[in-house]
């Protein structure tokens, strides 16, 4: 009944079996080598993109910052949601590797929306060059509180953006669970619909550590190669990052496994409402926020499930107190059965 984090489950045997192929004899670093020309090859087609630019990393936040570092200047601004990872989970690491960006939270809460970056445009986006001038939109799908933006949503505030000049950043830390939760291509929601470059996660549904930043116009990644080199995130056994990538496309394995998380997320669902319980994500794809009395919380962890809860410091038993449950490609149906028959015992 692990419900923690897709971070915390183990790697697919698919994944485990293409790196200990590539475990053998001798290859060229620095991405100098035919498994990474594979994965580049493997990811234009998937994305419908042959002239993109492709980069593998071993993790997201690298992934973000670096993209954000090629896409702004430092008197630039990146807008986000109050919610965003880069905002509340990478320790500054945009604002690091952009030379001092400012990061500008349009919305408190996890979703944009036209009317709040516009509101954000006419408060810091003047002209005045006391001012950070705007520079990029990032977005996150799925979000970190678990919701799906719609396509019609995405490019209704890509279009704001491009109308203004700025780039668009997709984090796709699940961009596979959006994918398999609207039913469309990779290519529908990104440079279709403006996307400029967008960071295809891996690490959290399935693979070991492996992201994909993946630039549609060759001349804005310009810069990637050099900052991604000076950052020391340029793996010099490159392979492994490759070898995972490919394992995680082929096939669709990236698909199925995320449409196995939505599945058994969606399963919770169902019957956490069937009891009655709060579930404050309106939009799901394999991770929801909910609401129980802390006491309650407090019963469920003792008895063996995994979860994180957010108490406030003065909350008292009864206190109606957040959680945040996470479904990965390895969570059974029987572990979200015994769940909802200990939440049922308690309630």
């Amino acid at each position: 009944m692990n419900f923690a984090s897709d971070n915390a489950g183990p790697v697919h045997p698919k994944v485990m079996e293409a790196l200990a192929r590539v475990n053998t004899g001798y290859q060229h670093g620095y991405g100098n080598d035919p498994e990474t020309e594979a994965a580049k090859a493997a990811l234009r087609d998937l994305f419908e993109a042959p002239d993109a630019e492709v980069f593998l990393m071993p993790g997201g936040t690298a992934a973000n910052a670096l993209v954000l570092g090629t896409l702004v200047q430092p008197w630039q601004a990146v807008y986000c949601s109050g919610l965003a990872h880069i905002h509340v989970d990478e320790c500054n690491a945009p604002e690091f590797y952009t030379g001092g960006a400012k990061l500008v939270a349009a919305v408190p809460g996890d979703r944009l929306t036209p009317d709040a970056l516009k509101k954000a445009w006419a408060f810091w986006d003047t002209g005045d060059v006391h001012q950070p001038f705007g520079g990029a939109l990032s977005v996150t799908n799925t979000t970190e509180r678990g919701n799906t933006y719609t396509l019609d949503e995405l490019k209704a505030l890509f279009d704001l953006a491009k109308g203004r000049g700025l780039a668009v950043h997709l984090d796709g830390a699940r961009f596979a669970n959006a994918v398999a939760r609207l039913g469309c291509t990779p290519a529908e929601m990104s440079w279709k619909i403006g996307a400029d470059a967008v960071v295809f996660g891996g690490t959290k549904n399935g693979c070991m550590a492996v992201e994909a930043v993946i630039f549609f116009d060759p001349e804005k990644a310009r810069g990637l190669p050099f900052r991604r080199m000076r950052s020391g995130h340029l793996l010099s056994k490159h392979r492994y990052l490759a070898a995972q990538m490919n394992a995680y496309v082929a096939d669709g394995l990236w698909l199925d496994l995320a449409k196995k998380a939505n599945a058994t997320c969606a399963r919770l669902v169902e019957g956490l409402s069937a009891l009655g319980v709060e579930i404050t994500t309106e939009t799901p794809a394999n991770m929801i926020y909910f609401r129980l009395p802390l006491r309650q919380h407090e019963a469920l962890l003792a008895k063996g499930a995994v979860y994180y809860h957010m108490p406030e410091p003065d909350d008292g038993p009864d206190a109606s107190v957040r959680g945040r449950l996470v479904c990965d490609w390895n969570l059974s149906e029987e572990a979200v059965d015994r769940f909802l028959d200990l939440v049922k015992s308690e309630i």
